[in-house]
């Protein structure tokens, strides 16, 4: 993953978003169980160090720069992505509700990615608008993210974390 495949911080994430949209279609238009708990994992994995990488970095980068309100938001719709991530990791493709899961996440995922690439509005829009150099965060999102790759590969990512909705583990 070299930094040239991402002209900035806003390239790097959605490009993360457009892998996890291709991982939520795999995951519909599979038929084997097994596959697709594969595929769930993958996104669980995803996600986790998606949103992460966010809370830890990007968004810390620009409270008071862009509309607090749309950080906070962002924040809340990541716990509610955080509550079924963790509950689909920790849960058995068997479940009866399994599947529902994971549509439930795309769907909330969906409208998450909405919220930040709206053009003009957005999170992302807002966050060109600044001074904060875009290419230079994007180096500190990659190392993170590099980081939280190689731990996810080594022995596994801990559950997600809310940071903004008091949730009790699962």
């Amino acid at each position: 993953m070299a930094e040239t495949e991402y002209t900035d911080a806003i390239a790097l994430l959605k490009a993360d978003h457009r892998k996890v949209e291709d991982l939520f279609e795999a995951f519909e238009k599979s038929s084997d169980r097994r596959r697709k708990r594969a595929i769930a994992d993958e996104i669980c994995n995803e996600l986790k160090i998606h949103t992460m990488i966010e809370e830890e970095i990007f968004y810390p980068a620009f409270r008071g720069k862009i509309e607090d309100d749309d950080l906070d938001e962002a924040y809340v719709e990541h716990d509610g992505a955080k509550v079924l991530i963790n509950d689909i990791a920790g849960g058995d493709e068997e479940d009866e509700f399994y599947e529902a899961k994971v549509k439930v996440l795309c769907e909330e995922i969906e409208h998450h990615v909405k919220e930040e690439e709206r053009p003009s509005e957005g999170i992302f829009a807002q966050c060109r608008d600044t001074d904060v150099d875009l290419v230079a965060l994007r180096d500190q999102l990659l190392a993170r993210k590099q980081e939280l790759m190689t731990q996810a590969q080594a022995g596994g990512l801990p559950p997600a974390k809310p940071t903004a909705v008091d949730v009790e583990p699962v």
